[in-house]
């Protein structure tokens, strides 16, 4: 077994929510009275903290705008939105065939809030997929490791026998910050080109491809 850790990011490498995100900022910000956001600048922030996105995408914004549009994302996100969401096709399976190895740990370290995550949690059914996970707003956001580094610690697993596997620079540079092997997957929100430059290990092009270089 290549790894006794396998940590995945949520949005763009395992669940296709982009289009979601996107919407749900753009209509914040009109909301706030920001005005528009362009889907290529959402789509770049994938990944950071809610305040860490919004800081980069509306430089400058006051605190009391900056609360109403995070206020306006939360509800769009849970109530307003309607933006199909759901797992990248053969997630599933892939995710089965990682939990066959019993001594194998699988965890999740996101951008989202830990509402945000129990909740799709729930709605999908596959808290119980993990053994554990990491949000942006209990340690710190990405690229900072500090979640990678508390994922080490909890579950007892040194950092070489670890890999951190995503779809952004932001989740490949915290596994880099570690000496943590990383695995870059093309099909979310960042270029093959822009994943390159953090060198992973591997770069995977389809999901059963992730899975089969996994289980190798």
């Amino acid at each position: 077994m290549r790894y006794r850790l396998v940590i995945f990011d949520w949005d763009g490498t395992l669940m296709d929510s982009a289009a979601r995100i996107v919407a749900c900022m753009q209509a914040a910000a009109r909301d706030a009275g920001w005005g528009r956001l362009e889907e290529a600048a959402v789509r770049d922030i994938i990944g950071l903290g809610l305040p860490e996105a919004i800081d980069r995408l509306c430089p400058g914004i006051d605190a009391e705008r900056f609360e109403l549009l995070r206020s306006r994302y939360a509800h769009h996100f849970v109530e307003g939105d309607r933006t199909p969401m759901s797992f990248f096709d053969d997630v599933e399976a892939g995710i089965a065939t990682l939990r066959e190895h019993p001594s194998r740990r699988l965890a999740v370290a996101t951008g989202k809030s830990r509402r945000g995550l129990d909740r799709i949690f729930r709605e999908s059914g596959s808290g119980s997929w993990f053994h554990a996970s990491r949000t942006a707003d209990e340690t710190r956001s990405k690229p900072h490791p500090q979640m990678l580094e508390e994922l080490l610690v909890e579950l007892d697993v040194a950092v070489e026998e670890a890999v951190m596997v995503g779809d952004t620079e932001y989740d490949l540079e915290m596994a880099r910050a570690l000496g943590m092997d990383r695995v870059a997957v093309t099909w979310g929100v960042h270029a093959a080109e822009r994943l390159a430059v953090s060198h992973p290990v591997y770069t995977a092009r389809a999901v059963t491809e992730l899975f089969d270089w996994l289980n190798r």
